[in-house]
This record gives C-alpha cells, sequence and structure tokens, in this order.
C-alpha cells in the first residue's frame, strides 16, 4: 500500500519541524533515544552536545540518509503542505519538502569555478525549463530566459557570500572558510525552506567564523529560510540562535533560549564545562558481560553506518560503540546531567534531616527492617506480575500461542514497528499481519497500553498497512499455487 506523504493542512503552522518521539538503533545500539523537539519557522535552530551525542544521526533521519527505528519527523511548509519525511525517499526530500544540508566535510565540485558550482544546484529548474529534451543545447523555447535567470540568481548568492571577485576561480583554489560559504550559498540555490547545517565553523578562524555568522543572519532575515544547525563553536551559536535544543547520549537534556540553556547546570555538567580527558575517564568502563549477552551482535548493515562510525548510546541500554572489536559501556549514572541532577538533590537532603519528625522515622524504619527477614520476601512475588508485561496484553483478543505452520509474517514491513516491539508483539502472540488488521478499539488499547504508545497505532496506520500487506502475502500465495497446478496438467500431455 502506497501513501501520499503530503497532506495539505488549512492553516499554517508555527513549527516547520517537529520530531516526535524519534528513535535510531543500530543493533543493540542506541544513537537517538526517544527524542522530541520543534524547530520553529524564521528561527535558526541549534543542535548542541558532545562528540557523538547523535547530533549528525539526528540530521541523517531528516534528510533521509537513515530510516528511523520508531517515531515521526513532521515537516509544514509555507503553503501548508505537510511531510512525513520518515516515509519519503531522501531525493524526495530535497525536491519536494525543500530541505537541503550540508556535510563535516566539505563537498564541493572542486574541479568546477565558483558560479558553476551554484549553477549545477539549479540544475532542476534548468531541466524543467529545456522539456527535458535538446531545447538547453540549442538555447530555445523558455531555456535561454531560465539560464540567465539561473546566473543572475547565482550571482546574488557569490555577493552575499561574499565570493564575487573568486567566480570564474576553481572552487578547489578557494581557502578554506570561502567553501564553507560557498557550501551554503549553493545550498541555498536549491530554495529551502529548512536548510541544516552540519558543524559550518569547525576549522574556522574569529574572522571567518564573524563572516558565517553575517552570511547566516543574512539568511535568516532576508530570505524565510529557516536554520537547523549543528554547532560545537560556542560563540557562534550563542549569537545568533534563537533556540538551542542540547543533547547526550542520544538523549535531549535541555530545550530553550540560548541564555537559559548557557546557564543550565545539567548542560554546563554534560557539555559546556567537562574536558575530554574528564569526560572518558568519568563516563566508561569495559566488559560489562551481562549488558553484552543482552544486546544484538552488532550494527545492522541495512539501516546503519559502518562499524568504524562513532554509534553512541544512553544510560538505558548502557552502551557506548565499538572501538578494535571491543565494546565500550556506559557507567550506570555516568550521565554528567544525572549527576548535577544528583547533586541538587543531595544538597537538598540537609534541610529534611533538620525536621524534628525524621529521627524517630529512622529508628522507627530499623527494627521494622531488622525483625521482618522472612517477611520481606512477601512483597516480592506482587512486583513480579508487575514486572511481568503480559497483564496489559490480555486485551488483545486475537493471540495465538505459536505462529501458523511455524513461520510469522515480518512485522518490520509495518512502519512504525521497530525490532524491539516485533519482538514485544511476538512474545504476545501477534506474529502475522492478518492479526493486526482484524484489531478492534479494545485490541488497539491493549497494545499501546504494553508498547506505551499513545496513540501512535492510528496515527501511524498499523491496521490498514496491515491489510494490504496481508492482502498482498494472499496474492502471492495464491500464484503459488496456481503455478504446481498447471505443471500438473502439462504433464498428462
Amino acid at each position: 500500500m502506497t501513501s501520499n506523504p503530503a497532506v495539505t493542512t488549512s492553516a499554517m503552522t508555527e513549527n516547520i519541524l517537529q520530531l516526535e518521539h524519534l528513535s535510531m538503533k543500530f543493533g543493540g545500539l542506541i544513537a537517538i533515544g526517544d527524542l522530541s523537539f520543534a524547530a520553529r519557522r524564521g528561527e535558526i535552530t541549534a543542535l548542541i552536545g558532545p562528540n557523538g551525542a547523535g547530533k549528525t544521526t539526528v540530521f541523517n533521519c531528516i534528510t533521509g540518509f537513515y530510516k528511523p527505528t520508531e517515531g515521526m519527523i513532521r515537516f509544514t511548509g509555507r503553503q501548508g503542505n505537510e511531510f512525513l519525511l520518515e516515509r519519503m525517499p531522501d531525493f524526495q526530500i530535497t525536491a519536494k519538502a525543500k530541505v537541503a544540508r550540508t556535510f563535516q566535510n566539505i563537498r564541493l565540485f572542486s574541479g568546477m569555478t565558483v558560479l558553476e558550482n551554484l549553477l549545477v544546484a539549479q540544475h532542476n529548474k534548468l531541466m524543467k525549463a529545456s522539456g527535458y529534451t535538446i531545447m538547453g543545447l540549442l538555447g530555445i523555447g523558455g531555456y535561454r530566459h531560465a539560464s540567465a535567470e539561473s546566473i543572475e540568481f547565482a550571482k546574488m548568492w557569490l555577493e552575499k557570500a561574499d565570493l564575487t571577485d573568486r567566480a570564474d576561480d576553481p572552487a578547489g583554489d578557494l581557502p578554506y572558510g570561502a567553501q564553507r560559504r560557498l557550501e551554503i550559498a549553493r545550498a541555498m540555490c536549491t530554495e529551502p525552506e529548512l536548510l541544516c547545517l552540519d558543524e559550518p565553523a569547525a576549522g574556522l578562524n574569529p574572522r571567518e567564523s564573524l563572516a558565517l555568522n553575517t552570511l547566516l543572519m543574512d539568511i535568516k532575515s532576508n530570505t524565510g529560510t529557516s536554520i537547523l544547525l549543528i554547532e560545537h563553536d560556542m560563540s557562534v551559536v550563542m549569537q545568533i540562535s534563537d533556540h538551542v535544543v542540547v543533547l547526550e547520549y542520544g538523549r535531549k537534556i535541555a530545550d530553550g533560549n540560548p541564555e537559559s540553556v548557557k546557564t543550565d547546570p545539567r548542560v554546563i555538567a554534560a557539555y559546556l564545562g567537562v574536558d575530554d580527558e574528564e569526560v572518558e575517564t568519568v563516563l566508561t568502563e569495559v566488559g560489562d558481560d551481562e549488558v553484552l549477552e543482552q544486546l544484538d551482535a552488532g550494527p545492522d548493515p541495512e539501516q546503519g553506518p559502518e562499524a568504524s562510525a562513532s554509534m553512541l548510546a544512553g544510560p538505558v541500554s548502557e552502551t557506548v560503540g565499538h572501538r578494535d572489536d571491543e565494546r565500550v559501556t556506559v557507567s550506570k549514572g555516568a550521565s554528567k546531567a544525572e549527576q548535577a541532577d544528583a547533586a541538587a538533590k543531595a544538597s537538598a537532603r540537609p534541610a529534611r534531616k533538620t525536621a524534628p519528625k525524621s529521627p524517630p522515622a529512622k529508628t522507627a524504619a530499623k527494627p521494622a527492617a531488622t525483625a521482618g527477614a522472612k517477611p520481606a520476601k512477601s512483597p516480592a512475588p506482587a512486583a513480579k506480575p508487575a514486572a511481568k508485561p503480559a497483564a496489559p496484553a490480555k486485551g488483545i483478543s486475537n493471540r495465538l500461542a505459536a505462529p501458523r505452520g511455524g513461520k510469522p509474517d515480518d512485522l518490520l514491513a509495518i512502519k512504525g514497528i521497530g525490532p524491539v516491539n516485533q519482538k514485544k508483539l511476538n512474545e504476545h502472540g501477534i506474529f502475522h499481519f492478518d492479526q493486526i488488521a482484524a484489531w478492534k478499539k479494545a485490541d488497539i488499547e491493549a497494545a499501546e497500553a504494553y508498547l506505551a504508545f499513545d496513540g501512535r497505532i492510528a496515527r501511524e496506520d498499523w491496521i490498514g498497512q496491515a491489510k494490504a500487506l496481508d492482502k498482498a502475502a494472499g496474492k502471492a500465495a495464491a500464484k503459488g499455487k496456481a503455478a504446481p497446478a498447471a505443471g500438473k496438467r502439462g504433464g498428462r500431455k
């Protein structure tokens, strides 16, 4: 079943981009865990955090390089058209949703001139003007006018990027800072509504950083393009950003304006005030066998990066990454933000101890603990059903003891079901598309209560997807049966 990812809404919303419960897993490694934030239209939103916090992975999910394991990425255009980016191929995200990006490493056509780099970015517009025929070669029809317009548009961005005098020079001959500005100008020649910049100030000196700030503020003020920015240079972030989101181990620890984020003790502990050596010493330890057994063997090669890439996980899965065939795990409570919270709680404890009733409560609690060594076991059976998630799933009416024919359907084909959720559904007797397709309201509520989804099954249309997949599987099975029958008739001849 194919569905149009664009839906026209009646009114434009304030948010141009909204991430809802986004997760990205590579095998047993959680690069992003349940991340939600919004970027507002016409503003510069900065995404900051320590190296390996999952910032570039977020960009890769937004621009279609990765398909997220779970969650939704909602983009709303100027005309009110809404796109679900996680369902779109990467080239359509650029062409239809008008999202452009740059990379950490400069990716220019170094053999082309500076002007030609900006004309290449307008390729789609020029091809459309040529009618996809040889009119472009002959310069006839509307192509000549479109070509002149493209050159003028490119010259405008050369002027904004302060590169007019280098228009005919090879892009590879430009200084590093000028190449950065050219890459941004090239992205702007695609006329995006959202511009994603991955560490544009990396390696720039103070003068080049100032020129970059001027260019970005011009884009914000005069084009209406919203900017999503990953950056480690705090002088750039604090000067130009309207909104800052802070990540630590793939999880959001702060979200607000630059001033509130700058003074947040969680951010200071996690990122702004911690040296790399201290992070490495405090955060990691090697060889937690118990955790290793619970994790998958390695990254998923179909939807993940190579083993050499940085793949970080948060305190929940306790996995930091792979290096030289060694798995590094995060210590429990290693998060700097969590340590800041713990310190704040500890400083509040003495105030409670001065209360008059606290000493008697302590002495009363001791004999109860010592006298009742055996009775203390009585709460344990009560805890058992609470830990076992099967209770809420009893509401699912069409569970099976085992998959029919010993072979379950691949529930991963349903958008929104990841490997973890497929495993949970299988554990509770849901193996086939037709089971999900037959769910009623009570079944959906029971499944959402167990998976902690809160409306996602209806929002992502699991039932509609399951019906279409079940129908397709039925047709395939019917074709398979028809083929042997035809062979038998031929045998009689």
